[in-house]
């Protein structure tokens, strides 16, 4: 059992740590925000939304999306339109300190933005059913709950520590500049996925 748990922890930590959409996303909303709760709804929905793949990929019903060809083509240029819009904002923004003034509408927002580019990322989407699924395979049982289990937790813990590493960052930055960098960085970061997807597309 203890080598099922660190199996998954290892597999884990090495699919989430690389910087993507989701890690940028969840780190600014830590730091932009006025209060740590109000990024809460971003770092729930990105850990509900893993918790959900890990789920599909473990049961195996996720293959099923990919065998769907039209499916898999319009999710992706759902996310291509989706993460050039995402990308555009993200640049435009003039500061990290400017926050909607309507915060119910900013949660909506957190929600909206962390499900789709969990949902509709193809690193997350291929790696969660194309490794976790795999690996998963290897375990029956108690052993499989717990590999699936010990993988969520991984994801709610590494989302939760990304919101509060922002939330330090933001902290230190009183000035904005830093994370007006980091803005600008972030939107190349999502520019570029957005090109991963079409040429995905294409290439599909």
């Amino acid at each position: 059992m203890f080598q099922t748990i660190l199996h998954a922890i290892l597999l884990s930590f090495g699919l989430i740590l690389p910087l993507g959409v989701q890690n940028v996303f969840i780190f600014q909303q830590g730091a932009t925000q006025k209060r740590f709760i109000n990024a809460l709804s971003a770092v729930i929905t990105a850990s509900i939304c893993d918790t959900l793949l890990i789920t599909l990929s473990v049961t195996g019903v996720s293959v099923l999306i990919l065998t769907s060809p039209y499916l898999k083509i319009t999710l992706l240029s759902f996310g291509v339109l989706f993460l050039t819009y995402m990308g555009w904002q993200t640049w435009k923004a003039k500061s990290s300190n400017v926050i909607t003034r309507n915060e119910h509408f900013a949660v909506k927002k957190q929600i909206l933005f962390a499900a789709s580019v969990s949902l509709l990322n193809p690193h997350a989407i291929l790696d969660t059913i194309g490794i976790i699924g795999t690996n998963s395979l290897q375990y029956d049982g108690i052993e499989k709950i717990a590999f699936s289990v010990t993988c969520i937790a991984v994801s709610w813990i590494w989302f939760l520590s990304l919101a509060i590493a922002g939330r330090t960052v933001g902290k230190l930055d009183q000035s904005g500049k830093f994370m007006l960098i980091i803005n600008k960085i972030s939107a190349i970061i999502i520019w570029c996925i957005a090109i991963y997807l079409i040429k995905s597309i294409l290439a599909g």
